[in-house]
């Protein structure tokens, strides 16, 4: 069983969706940003669990805490999977399962599942160029929410219950063992609803719904990858086009000016005794940010390819045997 890529990659499932103001957004798998495609007829599925705190945060540009916060985290458990429709075209899914909390005040932690990611993922060249292999990757991704949690109740709430439209490219160079791979993602929101007729952004609006800023996303990757074990440093930008700051102490809001950079570490490794049984783990931490906190992330998670071309040949086998 193997992965149709010459060395696959870790991906990251951008959790963009878990707020990604006040949260961790990395997740490494096969996923819809990395330089991988699976084999026609494999199916790559699996969870992974992760951890983001934070405690201090940028209020606007300004970085300060807050005691009646404490300490915010989040953890979540997510389903993914990666199905090759073709060698060069699959689709990919996530749901998370997510949970908040503050150490401080009087502020209840959320908890419930979030959105459903959908990606088309097509990778219409690769070509040896120079030393290494050059390829190229679109990604085409619709998310929504699939319960009714509360989106107004930041730095808590556990997503922003947009629908989001994103689109992805992907440029990947390889040499022997080494990488880089660089994506940039344009991401538009709808509008939302929220449970009151009236807010203040930098005006009056009496109404309930919120005009959401689109974003985009930049990400850039390298490293080493084999067909065992694969290790990357991650650099990752978010900013939102368009929303304001938070205003003096108070609380945040679904469109707020939402930016961020986050640096991070990753790793996975293929298990040699198990054929199609990869482990993963890793971390980043936000280096930078507007409206958002400045958080620690750690995940891990198991992940399994369950070859059904290879059932099917066996299956047209037998019969024509019988």
């Amino acid at each position: 069983m193997k992965l149709l890529f010459r060395y696959p990659v870790i991906g990251r499932l951008s959790i963009l969706n878990i707020l990604i103001s006040l949260l961790s957004v990395t997740a490494m798998a096969q996923t819809d940003a990395d330089a991988i495609m699976m084999e026609k007829g494999n199916f790559c599925t699996g969870a992974m669990y992760s951890y983001s705190s934070w405690k201090n945060y940028w209020e606007g540009t300004f970085k300060r805490n807050n005691a009646n916060l404490g300490t915010v985290s989040t953890q979540m458990i997510g389903v993914m999977g990666n199905y090759g429709i073709s060698d060069k075209l699959n689709v990919l899914f996530s749901i998370p399962y997510v949970q908040t909390k503050a150490t401080g005040g009087t502020l209840h932690g959320q908890k419930g599942v979030q959105d459903l990611s959908l990606w088309i993922k097509y990778m219409p060249f690769e070509k040896k160029i120079g030393p290494g292999t050059l390829s190229l990757y679109a990604v085409s991704g619709y998310s929504f929410p699939v319960t009714n949690y509360v989106a107004d109740f930041l730095p808590l709430s556990i997503g922003l219950r947009s629908k989001n439209l994103s689109i992805r490219g992907l440029v990947d160079y390889q040499i022997k063992n080494w990488f880089a791979t660089a994506g940039v993602t344009y991401v538009n929101r709808s509008n939302i609803k929220i449970d009151r007729d009236a807010y203040y952004t930098t005006e009056l609006h009496l109404t309930n719904v919120v005009e959401m800023p689109d974003a985009m996303q930049y990400q850039f990757r390298t490293g080493w990858r084999s067909n065992r074990f694969i290790a990357e440093a991650v650099l990752s930008n978010w900013t939102t086009l368009g929303g304001f700051d938070i205003t003096k102490n108070n609380m945040p809001f679904p469109s707020n000016k939402m930016n961020m950079t986050t640096v991070g570490v990753s790793g996975k490794y293929n298990v040699k005794t198990v054929d199609g049984l990869s482990i993963i783990g890793g971390g980043n931490y936000t280096v930078a940010g507007r409206n958002v906190g400045q958080s620690t992330s750690v995940y891990g998670g198991v992940f399994y390819i369950l070859n059904f071309s290879k059932k099917k040949k066996s299956t047209d086998q037998s019969s024509k045997k019988n």
